[in-house]
C-alpha cells in the first residue's frame, strides 16, 4: 500500500499497475486469517481511489482486475461488509466507459456483475435494491453497435437472474405493481427489460427476448401479475407474418407456459377459438404447439374444464361440417381439436393435483382408447406419462392404480384384436408399451388373476395362431409382475411350446423365460434359484429342437442363467460352448449380439471359478479351440469367437497366448474359403491394436508372409481390408520393413498408400492453419469469457507495449502517444460540456476508428503467388500412428463386429465418411458424359482423316499406306433392315462428293495446263 500510494501521482504507470496486478493476486491467494486484518479496509479503500484516477487505462486494466478478483473470492461479512461493498457498486457507477470504449466497458460489466452477485449473498434485500439500477444501465447497453457489448450485457443479466433474483423469488413472494420492498425491485427490473421491446432497441430484439425467456423461467410463478403486458405485446409480435424472431418469441412465450402456467398465459393472452369463428383466420392458434412444447408441473383439472369441453365442441363443429359437404373446413376443426388432444401429455408430466382430478379424466381416457383410434396413441402416451413422472406421491401411484382394473382389460382387448389392412402397426405397440407402464403400480393380485386367463387362453385349442401369439406378448409383460406360485404354474404351461414346431409360438415362450430369468429380484429371482437344475435341463434338452428365431431369446436366457451359476455349474457352460460359438453367424443381429455377449459371460463366469485368474481364463479358452479344426463355418466362428474374448480380455489373457493364438490364425490365412480369411483378417487387425509392440514385432514377418500368399481372388475380394492392415503396419514398424516384407504384387498398393497418407498429412495440416486461422480471427470475443484476465488482455498487452517501447528517445515518443487517452467530441457543432456529469465517458482508453489487422503467421512459407509451400515431415509416420491409436481398440472391435453383421447406425455413418480414402486405386479422372456442359467435346474420328491435307484442298498419299479412295467401314449395324434406306441416303451422299470432288480436280488440271 505504501509503494501504491507512492506511485498513484507518478508519471510512469508501469510500476503501478504492476503494484495492483500483485495485490489482485494477494487477495485471491491469501489465507482465510489474513482477510480479518485492519489491513483489508485500507486496501478496500485504497482500489476505491483509483476509480477516478487521471488514467482510465490503468483503472480499466488494473483497478478492474482487483474489484473482480476480491468479488469472485466472495469474502465472509466480517471481512467485506455488505456495506462496503454496495459502497464499492456506488462507487463504480461514478466510472461508466461509453458504450463505444469495448474492452472496459467488458471488464466494467464483468465486475459490476460479481459484485451484485456477491452483495445478495452478504445482505438479500440491500442487493436486491441495488439491481433495478444495474438493470436500467445494462439495458441501455443493448444500444450499443459493438455485438459483443451487446452479448455481455445480456449474459450479465442472465447470470444476475439464475444467482440473485431466482433462488430468492419463492421468500419474495407474489410481485406486483403495487408491491413494497424485494417485490417492487423484481418489479422494477422487469420494466427496464420490457422497455427493450420498444422500437429503437429493435436491434438487439434476440437479446431483449432471450433476457425475457429467462426472467420468465426465473420470477414467472411468481411475478405474473406484472408480466400480463409483457405476453401481450409478444403475441403482437408474433402476428406479423415476417418477423426474424418467430423462434425466440415461442421460447419465450412457451418459458411463461413452463413457469407461469397455461392457465395463467391463457387468461393474459385468450385463445380465441370457440368453434363459433366467422373466418378460419384463428390468429393464435399458434400457442397450441406452443403450450404442448413446454407445459408441465400444472393442474391437470384444468385439462378437464377448459381443453376438453373445447376438443368435444370442435369436433362436433368437424362432424356437422363434414355431413354438410365442408371438406376443408371440416379438416382445419378436426386437425384443432387433435392438437388439443395432443396437450394431455404436456398435462401429465407431474401435475399437482393427481389424486383430485384423475377420477373425473379417466371415464373419458378409457373412452378415447377404446373408440377414438385416432387419439389412441396420443392417449397411452399420457397414461404412460402419468404413471412414470406423475405418480411420485403416494396418494397419486394408489389414485392411479385404483383404475388399473378398468384400463387394462380395454388394452388386453385392444391388443388382441388384429391388424386391418393398410393400418400402421404403431397404435399396437402404444398399447403394449402401456400395459407394460400400467401392470408397473397394478396390484399383485389383480396381475395373478390377469396372468391365470391368459394361461387358459394360450391353451384353449379353439384360439387361432394370432390370438396365441398376441395373448404370449401380453404373458411376456405379466410374468415379471406375478408371485413365485403364478410363476410356476405359467412354467409348467410354456414349458412344451419350448419345442413346439410353430416357430413363432416357440419365441414367444422363450420371452416368456426370458422375462422371468432377467428379474434381478424379487419372485422371479427366487423361482430361478429354486428351479435352477430343472431349467439347465430343459435348456439343453431343447437345444436341438430351438429354431432360429427363438435363438435371440434363448441365448439371452443363458446369460442371465450364467450370471447366477457357481463353480459346480462348469460343465454346463462347457456344453453350451458350441453352440454358442455357431450363434455368431446367426442370420438375426440380435442373436449375434447375445452370442458375443454369452461368450464373455461365460469367460466371467471361468474367471469367478478361479482360482488363478489366467489358469482359468485357458481352460475357457481351450473349449474353443477343437473349433479351429472343425467344419469351415465352425473355424470362422471359432476365430470370431477368439477375436471377441482377445478383445475383452486383454488385460488377462498372457502374451504367450497371444502370440500362439496369432500364429494359429496366421496359418489359417492359407485357406480357401473367404469366411475364414475374413475372420482370420480380422483377428489380425484386433490383435495389432491388443497386442504390446515388442511383441507384435517378432510376428511381422509372419504375419506378412502368410499375407503374401493369398491367392489373386483373395487379394481382389479383401483388396480393402488389406489396405487397411497395410496402412496400420506402415504406421507401426516403417514403409520400407513392409515394403521388403511382401511381394512383387503389393508393391503398387504400398506406394499408392505411401502416396495418400502424405496427401492426408497435407490435408490435416492445412485444416489445422484454417483453424488456427478461425481462432485468431474469433480472439475479439474473448470478452465473453468468465476470467477477467481474459477481458482485459488487449488492454494489458498495450500497456506491455509501451513499456518494451520506452528506452530511447523515438521509442519514448511513441509510447507517450500510445499511453494517451482520447477525448470523444460532441455530435455536429456542439461543443464539449465538461461539466456535464457524464463527462467521463467522453474519456476513451481505445483509439476510435478503424484498427490496424495483424498478419497471420500459418507456420507455413507462401510462394510468389500465393500458395502455401508444406514440407513433409521425417516423423509423419509416428505422428500417423499416434493418431491411429487415438482411434482406439474399441473402434477396432467396431470395425469386425460389422464385418460379423452386428453394427450400429454412428459407426455407419463413421465408415460411409471414410470409404473415399481406403479405395486401392486412385480416384478416376472426370469423364465427358451426358448433355449439356458434360457434353463430349472431342469428335468422333472419320474415316479416311489421316488422309486429309493440313494445307491444301482434298486428300494426299502417304508412303506405305493404301491409296486415299472412298473406304467404307464394315459393321453388323449395317445389315439391319429398318435403316436401309439410311444407309442407301449414306452411299448416295458419298457418290455425289466423290463426283463433286472429280470435277473440282479436272478444272484444277485445266487451270495448270492454260499457257
Amino acid at each position: 500500500m505504501d509503494i501504491m500510494s507512492a506511485q498513484a501521482s507518478s508519471g510512469s504507470t508501469s510500476a503501478l499497475r504492476w503494484v495492483l496486478s500483485c495485490l489482485a493476486t494477494l487477495l485471491r491467494k491469501q489465507d482465510l486469517e489474513a482477510w480479518s486484518y485492519p489491513v483489508t479496509l485500507q486496501v478496500y479503500h485504497g482500489l476505491l481511489s483509483f476509480t477516478v484516477h487521471t488514467k482510465p487505462k490503468l483503472v480499466t486494466a488494473c483497478a478492474m482486475q482487483a474489484f473482480h478478483s476480491l468479488f469472485h473470492a466472495k469474502p465472509s461479512p466480517g471481512t467485506l461488509p455488505a456495506e462496503l461493498n454496495a459502497q464499492i457498486i456506488t462507487a463504480l457507477y461514478d466510472y461508466v466507459p461509453s458504450e463505444n470504449d469495448l474492452q472496459p466497458l467488458l471488464a466494467w460489466l464483468k465486475v459490476m456483475e460479481k459484485a451484485h452477485i456477491n452483495l445478495v449473498r452478504l445482505h438479500r434485500d440491500l442487493g436486491l435494491g441495488h439491481l433495478p439500477r444495474l438493470f436500467g444501465t445494462a439495458t441501455t447497453c443493448l444500444l450499443s453497435p459493438h455485438s459483443q457489448v451487446v452479448t455481455a450485457a445480456t449474459q450479465c443479466l442472465q447470470e444476475i437472474l439464475k444467482e440473485c433474483v431466482a433462488p430468492h423469488m419463492a421468500d419474495i413472494g407474489s410481485v406486483t405493481s403495487s408491491a413494497s420492498g424485494p417485490a417492487q425491485y423484481v418489479a422494477k427490473m422487469f420494466r427496464a427489460v420490457e422497455e427493450g421491446l420498444t422500437y429503437r432497441f429493435h436491434a438487439s430484439w434476440s437479446s431483449v427476448l432471450q433476457l425475457l425467456c429467462v426472467f420468465f423461467e426465473a420470477c414467472g410463478r411468481q411475478a405474473h401479475p406484472v408480466m400480463r403486458k409483457c405476453l401481450q405485446s409478444l403475441c403482437d409480435l408474433r402476428l406479423s407474418p415476417y418477423s426474424p424472431h418467430m423462434a425466440a418469441l415461442d421460447r419465450a412465450v412457451g418459458a411463461a407456459v413452463a413457469s407461469m402456467g397455461p392457465e395463467v398465459v391463457l387468461e393474459a393472452v385468450p385463445l380465441e377459438i370457440d368453434g363459433s369463428e366467422e373466418t378460419l383466420d384463428f390468429p393464435r392458434s399458434w400457442l397450441l404447439p406452443v403450450i404442448r412444447d413446454h407445459v408441465r408441473e400444472t393442474r391437470l383439472g384444468f385439462f378437464t374444464a377448459y381443453f376438453l369441453p373445447l376438443a368435444t365442441t370442435l369436433k362436433r363443429k368437424a362432424m356437422d361440417l363434414a355431413q354438410a359437404g365442408s371438406t376443408v373446413e371440416s379438416k382445419i376443426y378436426d386437425t384443432l381439436q387433435w392438437q388439443i388432444w395432443t396437450l394431455l401429455p404436456g398435462f401429465c408430466t407431474r401435475p399437482t393435483d393427481v389424486a383430485t382430478a384423475f377420477k373425473g379424466l379417466a371415464r373419458t381416457l378409457g373412452t378415447a382408447i377404446s373408440e377414438r383410434p385416432d387419439l389412441r396413441v396420443t392417449v397411452c402416451q399420457a397414461l404412460r406419462t402419468l404413471i412414470t413422472k406423475g405418480c411420485e406421491a403416494e396418494a397419486d401411484r394408489a389414485e392411479v392404480s385404483r383404475f388399473a382394473k378398468n384400463f387394462l382389460p380395454i388394452l388386453f382387448n385392444l391388443y388382441g384384436q388384429p391388424v386391418a389392412a393398410g393400418d400402421t402397426p404403431a397404435p399396437r405397440r402404444a398399447v403394449l408399451e402401456t400395459i407394460r407402464t400400467y401392470l408397473t403400480i397394478t396390484e399383485p393380485q389383480l396381475v395373478n388373476g390377469f396372468l391365470e386367463k391368459a394361461s387358459e387362453k394360450v391353451l384353449d385349442p379353439a384360439s387361432s395362431d394370432f390370438t396365441r401369439l398376441s395373448v404370449l406378448d401380453l404373458v411376456v409383460a405379466l410374468a415379471p409382475r406375478a408371485d413365485e406360485a403364478a410363476i410356476s404354474k405359467l412354467y409348467s404351461t410354456i414349458q412344451p411350446y419350448l419345442e413346439s414346431k410353430a416357430h413363432g409360438v416357440q419365441k414367444k415362450a422363450y420371452r416368456v423365460l426370458e422375462e422371468v430369468c432377467a428379474s434381478p429380484q424379487g419372485p422371479g429371482a427366487c423361482f430361478v434359484q429354486s428351479h435352477l437344475d430343472d431349467l439347465k435341463k430343459t435348456l439343453l434338452d431343447s437345444l436341438r429342437s430351438t429354431s432360429s428365431p427363438a435363438k435371440r431369446p434363448r441365448l439371452k436366457c443363458l446369460i442371465h442363467i450364467v450370471r447366477k451359476l457357481s463353480a459346480e455349474h462348469e460343465e454346463f457352460i462347457s456344453a453350451l460352448v458350441p453352440e454358442v460359438i455357431l450363434c455368431t453367424k446367426e442370420v438375426s443381429v440380435g442373436a449375434r449380439k447375445n452370442a458375443f455377449a454369452l461368450l464373455v459371460e461365460m469367460g466371467h463366469a471361468f474367471l469367478r471359478f478361479g482360482p488363478d485368474p489366467a489358469e482359468a481364463l485357458q481352460r475357457y479358452l481351450v473349449l474353443i479351440y477343437p473349433g479351429l479344426v472343425g467344419a469351415v463355418t465352425m473355424v470362422s466362428c471359432s476365430i470370431l469367437a477368439l477375436t471377441h474374448l482377445l478383445f475383452e480380455f486383454k488385460g488377462l489373457m498372457g502374451a504367450s497366448t497371444m502370440e500362439q493364438l496369432l500364429e494359429n490364425v496366421c496359418l489359417l490365412l492359407a485357406s480357401r474359403t473367404r469366411d475364414v480369411v475374413r475372420s482370420a483378417l480380422g483377428f489380425i487387425k484386433v490383435s495389432m491394436v491388443v497386442m504390446d509392440m515388442a511383441h507384435l514385432a517378432k510376428h511381422v514377418q509372419l504375419v506378412m508372409g502368410a499375407i503374401g500368399k493369398l491367392s489373386d481372388d483373395m487379394r481382389r475380394h479383401f483388396r480393402m481390408k488389406l489396405r487397411n492392415l497395410f496402412t496400420k503396419f506402415i504406421r507401426k514398424f516403417g514403409f520400407e520393413l513392409v515394403r521388403k516384407l511382401l511381394p512383387e504384387e503389393y508393391q503398387k498398393v504400398l506406394v499408392n498408400i505411401r502416396k495418400a497418407e502424405a496427401r492426408a498429412r497435407k490435408q490435416r495440416a492445412l485444416s489445422q492453419a484454417a483453424a488456427e486461422e478461425e481462432v485468431e480471427e474469433e480472439e475479439p470475443f474473448r470478452g465473453k469469457g468468465d476470467s477477467i484476465e481474459e477481458i482485459l488482455a488487449d488492454s494489458e498487452d498495450e500497456e506491455d507495449e509501451d513499456e518494451e517501447r520506452s528506452r530511447g528517445k523515438e521509442q519514448q515518443r511513441l509510447a507517450r502517444q500510445r499511453g494517451r487517452a482520447w477525448l470523444k467530441e460532441g455530435g455536429g457543432d456542439e461543443p464539449l460540456n465538461f461539466l456535464d456529469p457524464k463527462v467521463a465517458q467522453r474519456v476513451l482508453a481505445t483509439q476510435p476508428g478503424p484498427g490496424r489487422g495483424k498478419k497471420k503467421d500459418h507456420g507455413f512459407k507462401v510462394s510468389a503467388d500465393g500458395r502455401l509451400i508444406i514440407r513433409e515431415e521425417e516423423g509423419g509416420n509416428a505422428k500417423m500412428e499416434e493418431e491411429e491409436g487415438t482411434k482406439g481398440a474399441d473402434e477396432e472391435m467396431a470395425d469386425l463386429m460389422e464385418d460379423v453383421g452386428v453394427r450400429s447406425k454412428k459407426h455407419q455413418k463413421l465408415k460411409q465418411k471414410e470409404a473415399d480414402s481406403e479405395e486401392l486405386e486412385m480416384p478416376p479422372q472426370y469423364q465427358a458424359g451426358g448433355s449439356g456442359i458434360h457434353r463430349p467435346v472431342a469428335k468422333k474420328a472419320t474415316p479416311g482423316a489421316e488422309y486429309k491435307a493440313k494445307k491444301a484442298k482434298g486428300d494426299m498419299k502417304k508412303k506405305g499406306r493404301l491409296d486415299p479412295y472412298i473406304y467404307i467401314p464394315l459393321s453388323k449395324t449395317k445389315l439391319n433392315r429398318r435403316k436401309k434406306v439410311k444407309l442407301q441416303g449414306q452411299f448416295k451422299g458419298l457418290v455425289r462428293a466423290a463426283q463433286r470432288g472429280s470435277q473440282v480436280g479436272h478444272q484444277l488440271r485445266r487451270k495448270d495446263q492454260r499457257p
